[in-house]
């Protein structure tokens, strides 16, 4: 397998956070300046959820978390009334902020809103980019012939593919179009929807997803790989047919949400080669998994193309 995980696997649980807490997963990450910062989802105990950082020299222990929630939900805005969740992150260097997606969970469903920041300590929120329901989005960290994208996986017709969108200026968002569809009969076959934030790498943009396959006793949530053009990133170079992490020690498979692998956050560190891959297990803590982005790239390049983009 190209990932390995962290030998001391759950990185962060319920247990050490500062404050009463029921779970801790899906966490955004990025690398700011030496410190691996990572946003966390963290659900309180009336079952909402609010965002807390956590911070690491390596990105894998001595987590330094912040005494109280770093970003609640605003009770007062319509999109936010039943909290926040899952973000992901990415520099914005023409903006020199960083931009957070997240799901915000209103009374109509879950919805994808945008929130900035410098110092990930006092925030501005954008509101709602896309209306209910939708949820796994990350906007790209530069244009792309003028225009911002958007990753996103809204449900149409309880179909829940992975889409992409455009916006010359991060609120207007059209040009709408199928991304990674759910594939029927494989692993994906029930919904698919975008992992981390996306990787720039020389041979494309690295996509980290997560597919769902529903079974006798539940759902299971793998993790997939994918390779978009640099410049044209609606277009898919290509797409691993099998999964690359599945539910298997028992912090993954057992949990609130049992037989869970949910990535949200991703480090690259270009001194080793090495990408850190920050996902949710079972709904209740977080795991770290470690690749080494040469293999991950020879892999996916020896994938074929997907029918879909021939």
């Amino acid at each position: 397998m190209l990932f390995r995980r962290y030998e001391n696997n759950p990185i962060l649980t319920a247990n050490q956070w500062p404050y009463p807490v029921n779970a801790v997963f899906n966490p955004g990450a990025i690398k700011v300046d030496d410190e691996t910062v990572l946003l966390v989802r963290v659900e309180d105990l009336r079952g909402f959820s609010h965002l807390t950082v956590a911070r690491s020299k390596d990105g894998m222990a001595d987590w330094r978390i912040d005494p109280s929630p770093t970003l609640q939900s605003d009770t007062s805005v319509q999109e936010e009334r039943w909290g926040l969740e899952d973000p992901r992150i990415v520099w914005l260097e023409e903006q020199e902020v960083y931009a957070i997606t997240y799901v915000s969970f209103s009374k109509g469903g879950p919805l994808v809103s945008l929130a900035t920041t410098k110092d990930f300590r006092t925030f501005t929120r954008h509101g709602p980019l896309l209306p209910p329901e939708d949820k796994d989005a990350c906007v790209f960290p530069r244009r792309f012939q003028g225009r911002f994208a958007l990753i996103h996986r809204p449900l149409i017709r309880g179909e829940g593919h992975i889409w992409i969108a455009f916006s010359p200026d991060l609120r207007h968002w059209g040009d709408h179009r199928v991304l990674l569809p759910t594939r029927p009969g494989l692993w994906d076959c029930h919904r698919v929807g975008l992992g981390p934030q996306p990787i720039e790498t020389p041979e494309g943009w690295l996509i980290i997803y997560h597919g769902v396959r529903s079974t006798a006793s539940g759902s299971l949530y793998r993790v997939g790989l994918a390779l978009l053009d640099l410049e044209e990133p609606w277009k898919v170079i290509c797409r691993a047919e099998e999964w690359l992490l599945n539910p298997r020690e028992s912090y993954e498979r057992v949990g609130d949400v049992p037989g869970v692998i949910f990535p949200t956050g991703v480090v690259v560190h270009q001194e080793t080669d090495e990408l850190f891959l920050y996902y949710g297990a079972a709904d209740s803590s977080v795991g770290l998994a470690i690749a080494h982005m040469s293999k991950i790239k020879e892999y996916l390049l020896s994938c074929p193309t997907p029918r879909s983009s021939e």
